[in-house]
């Protein structure tokens, strides 16, 4: 973020309530919404005086509106004891969640659209876990079971496949990115904002994707959702800024560009599974991939030269190899820098290769045609001491993880 986006971003607060921090901020963030924001506004004041059990606040956040939205936010916040208005002179709903709540000192932090497409009754629902510690973060999802949504097959389409998108780029365990309707809490958004960059509608799926590589707990609540027919979104301008974040992101977590601290149970599922329980693992984990490297090499032997078909059986068995040591050697759940793990046990397997390829080139050195047998008793002689070494290298390097907690 530069000088003068930091500088821009400053929120000016012209209605504060003058009392104690309330329990929970529910942000509306707008733009060139003059027809929408009153009624909707007026709508959340009377539900949270009426049916909410819990101190709030709203906070409409007019970011670089050109029409009348800013005068009606103000008539709001003087009518309303409950609302407050801030206004940023450049557009970006993400630019503007960031700001507010990074000021904020309301317990939780939630937002939700202007044109209320989801029902007010799933707010409680929302914000309760994470008054109670129960949960970090929680999304409202139309895409889980119970969830009741009304919207064209256009728009159902995209969404869901933007979070099968997710599910496969970023390995989110989440299942709706894009519903405006999310709360987290004080102490975790602290963390984590200042880790986001983008400033419009990507913000939402790169806190979450943060917030699960920190180890949160992620609480879905199934919402109703009606689909705005009036809504100017953009959705090909974007889709393409979505892929973009994505492709930055990703990378960024996976060159460790991005550093996320972990958040969750401080304890690492690593260093709960002793030495000897690791070195039995791993040698059942190595005993089953040496079957499988010996029967993919001689099946691929048949049709190709040596070289090519040891270096493909271990490419093969090495995806599965370094999955399997880090679910059951090493106890790491989850797809959580799963591409790291895996970009790193293929390093690791290059040990393998490089001693397995140069015993091959001896071997044929010293015997111009030897057998089968002869050949898969080397490869398996040279195998057993790149497997020490790769041991060695899982142990400290691979699923490393720090005094913290957090996966190196």
């Amino acid at each position: 973020m530069t000088p003068r986006e930091g500088l821009l971003e400053q929120a000016r607060p012209l209605a504060p309530s003058g009392r104690e921090a309330p329990q929970v901020e529910i942000v509306v963030p707008v733009r060139n919404e003059e027809r929408d924001l009153g009624p909707s506004v007026r709508r959340i004041e009377a539900y949270l005086r009426t049916s909410f059990p819990f101190t709030a606040r709203i906070t409409i956040a007019d970011n670089g509106s050109t029409d009348g939205t800013w005068a009606i936010a103000l008539a709001l916040a003087s009518e309303l004891d409950l609302v407050r208005a801030v206004r940023l002179e450049q557009p970006g709903r993400g630019r503007a969640l960031r700001s507010i709540w990074l000021a904020d000192d309301a317990d939780v932090l939630a937002y939700m659209d202007v044109d209320l497409s989801t029902d007010l009754n799933a707010l409680l629902p929302l914000v309760a876990p994470l008054l109670s510690g129960h949960s970090d973060v929680a999304i409202g999802t139309r895409l889980a079971r119970g969830a009741r949504v009304v919207r064209g097959p256009r728009r159902e389409v995209i969404s869901r496949g933007y979070n099968l998108l997710l599910h496969a780029a970023l390995g989110a365990r989440f299942s709706d990115a894009q519903c405006g309707f999310k709360a987290i809490s004080r102490t975790r958004a602290r963390v984590l904002l200042p880790l986001t960059r983008d400033t419009g509608w990507f913000f939402d799926t790169e806190l979450l994707i943060l917030a699960q590589q920190a180890g949160l707990r992620i609480h879905e609540v199934p919402v109703d959702w009606i689909d705005d027919a009036d809504s100017r979104v953009n959705v090909i301008a974007t889709i393409l800024a979505d892929l973009r974040g994505i492709a930055r992101l990703g990378f960024g977590l996976l060159r460790g560009s991005i550093a996320v601290p972990f958040l969750g149970d401080p304890a690492p599922a690593a260093e709960q599974h002793g030495m000897g329980r690791q070195v039995a693992g791993f040698a059942a984990v190595g005993a089953a991939s040496t079957v499988a490297y010996v029967l993919l090499y001689l099946a691929l032997r048949g049709v190709l030269p040596a070289q090519w078909a040891n270096a493909l059986s271990l490419l093969i068995t090495a995806v599965a190899n370094t999955a399997a040591n880090r679910r059951f050697t090493f106890g790491i759940r989850g797809r959580s820098l799963a591409g790291r793990h895996q970009a790193r046990g293929l390093l690791a397997f290059g040990t393998g290769l490089l001693l397995t390829s140069a015993a091959l080139a001896w071997l044929h050195a010293v015997t111009p045609r030897p057998g089968r047998g002869l050949e898969v008793a080397v490869l398996v002689g040279a195998s057993l001491l790149a497997t020490l070494v790769r041991f060695v290298l899982y142990r400290n390097w691979v699923f490393r993880s720090d005094p913290k907690g957090n996966q190196r």
